[in-house]
C-alpha cells in the first residue's frame, strides 16, 4: 500500500520541462565555475611544490623580497606601485610581490646599494609573462618610460 502511494505521488507531481531545463542549465554553470576555480587552485598548488633545489617558487620569491628589503627606498616603492597599477585589485598584491622579488633578485645580483628605477623596469619586464609583453610595452610607452635598453629581455 505504501509503495502505491509513493508511486502515485511521483507520477502525478512530475516537474515541468522548464524546471528540469533550469536545473540542467545551472548544473552546467556550476560545474564550469568549479572547473575554472580548480584550474587556478591547481596553478597555485604548482607554485608551492618544491623544485630540484628543495625550494618552491614562492619560497624563492619570499627569499628575494626579504633579502632586498633594506635596498628599497620610498621612490622605488612608489615606482613599483605605479608599475602594478594596471593589475586588477584582486591580484595586485600577488603581482606586486612577484615583481618585487624579481627586482630584488636583479638588484642583489648586480651588487647594488639600493633599488633604482632601472632595476624596477628590468624586474618588471622579466617578471611579466611573455604573453603580456604587448600590453607591457603599451603601458611603459603611455607612462613615458624608456624600455629600449631592455628590449632584449622582451624577446627571451
Amino acid at each position: 500500500m505504501y509503495t502505491t502511494i509513493v508511486a502515485n505521488l511521483l507520477l502525478t507531481n512530475t516537474p515541468s520541462r522548464w524546471f528540469m531545463n533550469s536545473i540542467a542549465f545551472w548544473t552546467i554553470i556550476m560545474v564550469g565555475a568549479m572547473c575554472i576555480g580548480g584550474f587556478f587552485m591547481f596553478r597555485k598548488f604548482l607554485k608551492v611544490l618544491p623544485k630540484a633545489d628543495g625550494k618552491s617558487k614562492l619560497d624563492w620569491q619570499n627569499y628575494w623580497v626579504e633579502l632586498s628589503r633594506p635596498l628599497w627606498n620610498d621612490e622605488s616603492k612608489a615606482f613599483l606601485d605605479m608599475l602594478v597599477s594596471p593589475v586588477p585589485t584582486a591580484f595586485r598584491d600577488i603581482a606586486k610581490h612577484s615583481i618585487a622579488a624579481e627586482i630584488g633578485k636583479i638588484a642583489i645580483e648586480s651588487k647594488a646599494t639600493e633599488v633604482t628605477k632601472d632595476h624596477c623596469i628590468q624586474g618588471y619586464i622579466v617578471a611579466t609573462p611573455k604573453r603580456d609583453n604587448k600590453f607591457l610595452m603599451k603601458f611603459l610607452t603611455k607612462n613615458e618610460i624608456d624600455y629600449k635598453p631592455y628590449e632584449h629581455l622582451l624577446n627571451r
